[in-house]
């Protein structure tokens, strides 16, 4: 099984380099979710999960009042619920599953908790993305003894997709 995880400051450049390593890999099929940052006028708004076969969800907001938040944000635990049972399902043709990023929001979800421990206990190849801090799902990941936790910085984080991919391709093939 392999269990790379990515962590590092908020901004260090996390999804990005999870992106670059999924564009290197050409793995089909690939089953997941990564984060995008949703912005008005240049300044960002809240957060939507975009899947890899094309599904959009927003799942914080500043606007959206009502509990739970995380910071401003208010957080759709629904959209997470929803998106965590369809993509993150067991599926024996599936390749890889991708998560970004395992972090407060997502654990809100108790839906996205369950899906990724069950591909944990599943031994299912899992890109993540992770919170540098954390409890609960977060430090649970991280203490796995299959785990390999790359901490991104500004000096590695250009070079540290090449080793990943190279890292997954060795495991997929």
């Amino acid at each position: 099984m392999s269990l790379l995880l990515l962590t590092g400051p908020p901004g260090v450049g996390k999804t990005t380099a999870l992106r670059r390593v999924c564009d290197a890999l050409e793995v089909a099929p690939l089953r997941g979710f990564y984060t995008e940052e949703v912005r008005a006028a240049g300044v960002r708004q809240g957060f939507r999960l975009v899947t890899f076969d094309g599904e959009r969800r927003v799942i914080a907001d500043v606007r959206r009042p009502a509990p739970p938040r995380v910071g401003k944000y208010g957080v759709d635990v629904a959209a997470i619920d929803a998106v965590s049972r369809r993509v993150l399902a067991p599926d024996p043709a599936v390749a890889l599953y991708v998560v970004d990023e395992i972090g407060k929001m997502e654990c809100l979800s108790p839906e996205f908790a369950a899906a990724v421990r069950t591909l944990l206990a599943l031994e299912r190849p899992l890109l993540a993305t992770v919170a540098l801090r954390g409890e609960g799902l977060i430090g649970e990941v991280k203490r796995d003894p299959r785990a390999r936790l790359f901490n991104l910085t500004r000096d590695n984080r250009d070079r540290a997709p090449a080793e990943i991919a190279g890292l997954l391709r060795e495991t997929l093939t």
